[in-house]
């Protein structure tokens, strides 16, 4: 449903036109390379593959899609995940729906779109984590073992508790558990 309302929104503006849909992650990508869009719009967590996901792939293949992330996650580690993932625009649900036609014009036009408050926050306080880190945190929030992240990840069983250690001292954590919820909560996992 947000999906048919979002592009039935944009397709009111007489200069947007939408050429594709997606339902996750990896569709978006597949779409993305088949119909090679000027700017793709995209949410965080999607099915598949995330948002952020998504975004440092395209950058990583070279494509020339600029990538806006709309989602309800007003939190200042997403953001900076996203302009580091590639993202040119991050905006929240919650804005104006003429901001969403302004961010894919200004996107488009390779200039940037971010929520300006959000902006401010996003330089407060830097994520501490590690790519490697976040990738084990994430399994184990998940409910993995350290052997299934190690087999996941490929990794040594020691090799992922040493991960797991580290971000749970540098988010002040007695455990994975409370390490995730807190690294969630800032939007860096």
């Amino acid at each position: 449903m947000v999906l048919g309302a979002l592009a039935a929104l944009l397709e009111l503006e007489s200069d947007i036109a939408v050429i594709g849909r997606a339902r996750d992650g990896r569709e978006a990508l597949e779409l993305a390379r088949r119909e090679r869009p000027d700017v793709v719009l995209t949410d965080i967590e999607m099915p598949q593959m995330t948002g952020l996901e998504l975004a440092a792939e395209l950058k990583r293949q070279g494509s020339g899609a600029r990538v806006v992330i709309l989602t309800t996650f007003a939190r200042s580690g997403y953001l900076r995940r996203a302009l580091d993932a590639g993202a040119a625009g991050y905006l929240l649900k919650d804005s104006p729906s003429e901001r969403l036609a302004d961010a894919v014009r200004r996107v488009h036009q390779g200039l940037r779109a971010v929520d300006p408050e959000l902006a401010l926050a996003a330089w407060d306080e830097p994520d501490p984590l590690t790519d490697r880190e976040r990738q084990v945190l994430r399994l184990a929030a998940e409910g993995h073992t350290s052997a299934k992240i190690a087999g996941e990840l490929h990794l040594s069983e020691g090799t992922v508790r040493n991960y797991l250690s580290e971000a749970i001292s540098k988010l002040g954590a007695e455990n994975r558990v409370e390490a995730a919820r807190i690294a969630r909560q800032k939007g860096w996992l």
